[in-house]
């Protein structure tokens, strides 16, 4: 196969924060009403942690909680994040559609490997038809070991990839890349630190500058 895309989906496509302090404060209001919880929602320890494993994100966020609530509280924060993409509450980040048009004009496939659940990524996938220009899209889960790297050598695999890049905002997404032989393509967005951008081989601040990355690197799509 050609030189293809793979790209992250929370913080470098879909705009999570939009529907993220929303679902997070209905998730909390739950805990308290629950009798599970007093303080204020976590939201900017969850922004520092944004990209791990949903299991990773309750450990740290109810550390001292049952194994039992940490799951309880997931699938409620899980349900409520679809119900805001089913209402129209997140958005796509600017020029996902231009740049997406773009690669299928130059017949470079394009996947998505997430850490978000299936039934998560679906839902923007539908709401957004991303569909129209996503070959496939994969999830975490489909991994055992929940490590990004592996999910995206599973993608190569099935798909016999030999070039390409991964273009996402966080460390996981970067390592992806690096531990594949591919392009490590950072987005300085929303939920990106700049310690881990620093690891990639391109940082961009736009989407559409992927487009000057493929027409500058010679042979790229060849």
């Amino acid at each position: 196969m050609n030189f293809s895309m793979i790209f992250d989906m929370d913080g470098t496509l879909f705009q999570t924060d939009k529907i993220l302090e929303i679902s997070l404060e209905e998730t909390f209001q739950e805990l308290r009403q629950k009798g599970l919880w007093e303080k204020e929602t976590p939201i900017e320890k969850y922004r520092q942690i944004m990209g791990v494993p949903l299991s990773v994100v309750w450990e740290t966020l109810l550390p001292t909680h049952p194994s039992e609530i940490r799951t309880m509280a997931n699938e409620f924060f899980h349900d409520q994040l679809i119900y805001n993409i089913q209402n129209g509450n997140g958005d796509l980040y600017p020029r996902v559609e231009e740049l997406f048009t773009y690669l299928k004009n130059r017949n470079i496939p394009t996947f998505i490997a997430s850490n978000g659940l299936p039934n998560y990524l679906e839902s923007i996938v539908k709401y957004y038809h991303l569909d129209n220009w996503v070959q496939e899209v994969f999830s975490i889960q489909q991994i055992k070991s929940k490590d990004k790297s592996d999910l995206v050598q599973m993608i190569l695999e099935k798909y016999k990839i030999q070039r390409g890049a991964v273009v996402g905002d966080r460390l996981s997404d970067i390592k992806a890349a690096k531990s594949n032989g591919l392009y490590a393509i950072g987005c300085r967005f929303d939920f990106a630190q700049e310690d881990e951008l620093a690891h990639a081989d391109f940082i961009i601040d736009d989407l559409m500058e992927i487009s000057e990355i493929i027409k500058e690197e010679e042979g790229i799509t060849r």
